[in-house]
């Protein structure tokens, strides 16, 4: 993998933060944009831009075809059996909603068991919060083992046969834990409930294919793997998307309309109401290509030697402490020094070029469970090297450093 050849191609990798290069480890929150991204986006702007499904002119046509292209893209990176499966969203929030606001009122009533985990972004929390509220089901929640991971028989015994839903993040965006969803999609359909995915911090790193995982709905967001931000995409087995009802209104996705009653188009237009994000959608199918250019298990392989190396270079930090398993982990670490708010401990970082991501990672029920009030985390991509990870050590001991000072 040349690490120098892909840097190349992300211009905003080439800048000065505060006197120093820039050293970016904040791909868990927004990954940066190759080139090719840029540029196909650029394009549909400069060439193509009109809107889709309505005008039969020469750039509607084009546009159409751009967008639904990049839906038989996704379809294909995902491997789903047909784009019909894929409905574009604003991102993994909005994909994980449409789930929980049409797919789960039809299916939950008061007693029912929703089932997810400690570990899972607000994302794939609160709407689930919501729909039990509305409908009068169980939330549940499969415990954590002490190194952030959940175990299988823990998975068993909380999935009954009053489950109706069992969602789960693929990857911890602050433990960097990776669940073992095929397992867990296995056990839910056992009890005749369905899986739900959040796959933010997964598909960027990862292979996914969500017919061999047996997944039901798989979320991403495009701007976590190198595409544009404000798409995202929903894949779901087609049986559940054509009895779900759509939840917003108006535009491309009606059939007819009379004036008290109308009828919806089929899966998945009638999910994609207003104009749709179509210039995201190209972006998206651009870093599609970009990825799978450089081969997703290469990327995963340098990601983990990645996260070994910074493990291993952290925890020689005196007063660092890591949290999450140190095996089978993706490439973030995520820590607190000392007694240094993770604020001040970015800010500092910050001060040497370093960017981190300081807080509660939108996670605020793991916190609690890790008995603390927010942490920092460096999150490596494809574009990282291990002399970024140096660098983050040495603005740590700086910091140490720093604060010592300050506090003698």
């Amino acid at each position: 993998m040349n690490i120098q050849g892909i840097r190349e191609q992300f211009p905003i990798l080439h800048q000065e933060i505060n006197g120093h290069p820039l050293v970016y480890l904040d791909s868990a929150a927004t990954s940066q944009k190759p080139r090719s991204v840029i540029e196909a986006v650029k394009r549909y702007y400069e060439l193509d831009n009109a809107n889709v499904h309505r005008g039969v002119h020469t750039l509607g046509s084009r546009a159409t075809d751009a967008y639904e292209g990049a839906r038989a893209r996704v379809a294909e990176f995902l491997n789903a059996a047909g784009p019909e499966q894929i409905v574009f969203t604003r991102g993994t929030t909005g994909a994980l909603n449409l789930v929980a606001s049409s797919y789960a009122p039809s299916v939950l009533q008061e007693g029912d068991e929703i089932v997810i985990t400690p570990m899972e972004h607000h994302s794939n929390l609160i709407p689930w919060q919501q729909a039990a509220r509305r409908s009068g089901a169980v939330l549940k929640y499969i415990p954590l083992q002490p190194d952030g991971t959940i175990s299988l028989e823990d998975v068993e015994r909380t999935v009954t046969d009053k489950t109706k839903i069992v969602s789960v993040t693929y990857v911890s965006n602050v433990l960097g834990t990776i669940n073992p969803v095929k397992e867990i999609a296995a056990i839910a359909h056992r009890s005749g409930a369905v899986i739900v995915v959040d796959g933010a911090q997964s598909t960027p790193h990862m292979r996914i294919d969500v017919q061999d995982l047996d997944l039901d709905f798989y979320a991403l967001s495009g701007h976590k793997m190198c595409g544009p931000t404000g798409i995202g995409a929903l894949y779901g087995r087609k049986s559940l998307l054509e009895a779900m009802e759509p939840v917003e209104f108006g535009g491309e996705m009606i059939d007819h309309v009379d004036l008290y009653e109308s009828t919806w188009k089929e899966i998945p237009w009638r999910f994609e109401g207003g104009t749709p994000i179509i210039a995201g959608a190209v972006g998206l199918a651009a870093a599609i290509d970009f990825l799978e250019e450089i081969g997703l298990d290469t990327i995963d392989a340098h990601e983990r030697q990645l996260a070994s190396y910074a493990y291993d270079k952290l925890s020689a930090i005196d007063g660092l402490t890591i949290y999450g398993p140190k095996q089978n982990r993706v490439g973030l670490v995520t820590f607190n020094l000392d007694d240094i708010h993770p604020h001040d401990v970015a800010t500092v970082l910050d001060s040497e070029g370093v960017a981190v991501r300081a807080g509660h990672h939108c996670c605020q029920p793991l916190m609690r469970w890790l008995d603390v009030t927010a942490t920092a985390r460096a999150s490596f991509y494809l574009y990282n090297t291990e002399e970024d990870v140096d660098r983050l050590a040495a603005s740590l001991l700086k910091t140490k450093e720093f604060f010592g000072h300050a506090i003698g």
